[in-house]
Order: C-alpha cells, then sequence, then structure tokens
C-alpha cells in the first residue's frame, strides 16, 4: 500500500540530491507564479487590456519562462507512483508541441493569438494541464485548497478565451485572479520543510 504522500513525517535525512531536486522543483513552482504574475500586470495595463496590444518581446519572453518553469516542476516532481511522473512528462512534450504549433500558426504574433475569441489559446491547455496536475497534487497532499482551484479555473479560463466568452478586460481580470491565486499557493508551498516532498522513499515505484 502506498504510503499518504502528504505524510510530514521525515522518514529518512535528506540527502544532497534530495535536497537539490526539491528546490529545483519549488523554483519552478515560484518562476511559474512570477510569470504568470508579470504576464498578468502586463495584460492588465496595456491600453484596453488587449492582448492584441501587449509589447511581443515581452510576452514571448514571458511564455517561454512559463514553459521552462513549467518544466522544471515537471521533471523534480516526486511522486510514488512512477506511471503519474512518466504521463505527466508525456503531456508535457505535448505541451512543447503545442508551442511550437503556436508559433508557426501565430506567424509571430503570439500576443494576438490570445485576443478574445482566437482558437490558438487552446493550444496552452496541456501546458495548463500540467501546472494543474502540480497544483492539484500538492492541494491532495498538503490541503492547499487553492491548488484544487487553479487545476479548475487556468483550462476552464482558456477555454472561456478562446470561444470568445470573454471580453479583453474580463481576460485581463481572469489573468489577474488566476496570478493571485498562484502567488498564495507559492509562498504557502515555499514555506514547508524540504522533507515534505520527499516522504517515504521506501515508498517509491
Amino acid at each position: 500500500m502506498i504510503e499518504d504522500m502528504g505524510d510530514t513525517t521525515e522518514f529518512q535525512p535528506l540527502t544532497k540530491q534530495d535536497r537539490i531536486s526539491v528546490i529545483i522543483y519549488r523554483a519552478g513552482i515560484v518562476l511559474s507564479a512570477i510569470s504568470i504574475a508579470l504576464g498578468a500586470f502586463l495584460l492588465f495595463t496595456s491600453p484596453s487590456s488587449g492582448a492584441a496590444v501587449c509589447p511581443v518581446t515581452g510576452f514571448l519572453v514571458l511564455l517561454i519562462s512559463l514553459y521552462v518553469s513549467v518544466g522544471l516542476s515537471v521533471f523534480f516532481i516526486h511522486l510514488y507512483i512512477s506511471k503519474f511522473h512518466r504521463g505527466l512528462k508525456k503531456l508535457y512534450y505535448a505541451a512543447l508541441a503545442c508551442l511550437l504549433l503556436l508559433f508557426f500558426l501565430s506567424g509571430g504574433d503570439l500576443p494576438g493569438a490570445f485576443t478574445s475569441g482566437h482558437y490558438l489559446a487552446l493550444l496552452l491547455l496541456p501546458l495548463s494541464g500540467c501546472l494543474g496536475f502540480i497544483t492539484a497534487k500538492e492541494a491532495f497532499c498538503f490541503k492547499l485548497m487553492e491548488g484544487y482551484i487553479l487545476a479548475l479555473v487556468m483550462p476552464a479560463y482558456l477555454v472561456l478565451v478562446a470561444s470568445g466568452q470573454m471580453t479583453a478586460r474580463g481576460a485581463a481580470f481572469g489573468l489577474v485572479f488566476i496570478a493571485a491565486l498562484l502567488l498564495l499557493f507559492t509562498l504557502r508551498k515555499v514555506s514547508m520543510p524540504l522533507h515534505y516532498d520527499i516522504g517515504d522513499k521506501s515508498a517509491y515505484q
């Protein structure tokens, strides 16, 4: 039987490798939160709060930063069941493929791809799935309830934007809400002792 991943008992002393892997995993969460918060600020403070008028370079840097930071967490997450980790990695590879497709289909106009009603926003669903898995896992293990909310809200937000159900102003407020939740989640997560993320190494499959 698999031990509760959220058990806060320190089952064994952490090795240097354990500490490094946890720090990298959490760094990915922190950088993801910062990237989304900056993106929300950029979108919210743009004229008319429209994605189409966001600076292309700034949007590109933030998007790539988000992919890299989520990737750090995906590859360094600690899961007792290895098939879950393999599945998460496959979802991240799909997210990378979608990023390449996004570059190709947008013709370089990435901010314009996220205007209200543009289907290309759906290409971020695999990435939101990766980040949502991470937040939901932490919610399950450590009762960070905002993690469950994020796992539901992020893909719903992309669908609403892609279907044109949100105005540009609404999309800006929506991203600010997501950023605020993610910052709260991040602050609560990074304050936990490192051994919480390792658990009982004898239970890993």
